[in-house]
């Protein structure tokens, strides 16, 4: 569990990490190099839970040496599935990071939803969904193990 306090606005809670994997934690099904230690960090603090379709099928093989929770959902109406799985977690105990369509209820939904911007691009209704928007993984990730940055960026 982590505390993180935004001032003027709100202390957040974080228990729980919801990310999608193609896209976000993968291009092309492939896991991208070196978020494993990061993950492996952050789940000494947070439950990590990996949402996909697994449109490659590589998500258990990429993900076998990350402690995390993987979810293989359903084809149809992912968008609905993603943001279900937030709320029955208690989505005011939740980040979420993703960057295709399908996200954008889930970071809505979510405490904290972060966007990328990686190869794949962002959905325009997910980055407006979004509370905060970043170009990697890797600073997404980074932002929460150094929660001072996001202090700096989501202050009134």
């Amino acid at each position: 569990m982590m505390t993180i306090d935004i001032p003027g606005s709100r202390e957040i809670l974080v228990k729980c990490l919801v990310l999608d994997y193609n896209g976000t934690l993968a291009i092309d099904g492939k896991l991208i190099a070196g978020l494993e230690p990061l993950l492996n960090q952050l789940s000494e603090q947070l439950e990590i839970f990996v949402l996909t379709a697994d449109t490659f099928g590589t998500v258990e093989k990429e993900l076998a040496g990350v402690n995390c929770q993987v979810s293989v959902i359903q084809q149809e109406e992912q968008d609905k599935q993603k943001e279900q799985f937030v709320t029955s977690l208690g989505k005011e105990n939740v980040v979420a990071i993703g960057n295709g369509l399908n996200d954008a209820l889930m970071l809505a939904s979510a405490e904290l939803g972060i966007v990328l911007l990686q190869a794949e691009g962002a959905a325009i209704k997910t980055l407006l969904s979004a509370d905060v928007v970043c170009r990697h993984i890797t600073d997404a990730l980074e932002l929460l193990i150094n929660p001072l940055r996001l202090k700096a960026t989501l202050r009134n």
